[in-house]
């Protein structure tokens, strides 16, 4: 397979493992709803990405695979991030005073990066999906460089799809009715998330 073939195999197998409800696209998501930091979020999510896959390439897949230790401290660590976001999310979601999307100062962008960081490399699926398994496969393809590129390209156009284009539905979600809604589904999101991880 040419080096562009391998690049668009790369794409469209980065965005099968990255287009799916999650901690990380839920927070990205509503980061971009709210207007918050979005181009620095988007940004971090993509660069963690780009260096994990590279990372995986390389051949760090093999080291976490025998590694199972780590991976059960980050999912235990992981979990307990999740749940605690989740039990945030649920209080504003019970609390109209929280909900009005735009009227408020934004958060700190030290701590929405920190946040951004700990859903990031908290989720002990985000070792497992780009450092052992695209790893891997990047492996079985005669341009596996070529390969992490499209897969980090797909990576980098849904952050900044998710994170910019939920500015979009910013007039949908102008009454704190609908945030209510947002809120209250990340919070089951994040805390079925929580159980899954620590029930794996």
């Amino acid at each position: 397979m040419t080096g562009v073939g391998s690049a668009l195999a790369g794409f469209g197998f980065s965005l099968g493992l990255i287009v799916a409800i999650g901690a990380q696209n839920a927070f990205v998501l509503r980061q971009g709803l709210r207007r918050e930091h979005v181009g620095p979020v988007v940004a971090i999510c993509a660069a963690a990405d780009a260096t994990l896959m590279s990372a995986g390439i390389a051949g760090l897949g093999v080291v976490v695979a025998g590694a199972p230790a780590v991976l059960t401290v980050v999912r235990w660590a992981g979990a307990a991030f999740l749940l605690g976001y989740a039990v945030l999310a649920a209080r504003r979601a019970l609390r109209p005073a929280a909900l009005t999307p735009l009227d408020h100062p934004p958060a700190a962008l030290r701590a929405t990066l920190l946040a951004c960081l700990a859903f990031t490399f908290l989720n002990p699926h985000v070792y497992l999906d780009t450092v052992v398994l695209l790893g891997t496969v990047a492996h079985q393809h005669q341009d596996r460089w070529a390969f992490g590129a499209g897969a980090a390209a797909a990576s980098l156009l849904w952050f900044a799809a998710l994170g910019f284009g939920a500015r979009r539905l910013a007039p949908l979600l102008a009454r704190p009715a609908a945030w209510r809604v947002v809120d209250a589904a990340i919070a089951v999101v994040m805390a079925a998330l929580a159980v899954s991880l620590v029930s794996a």
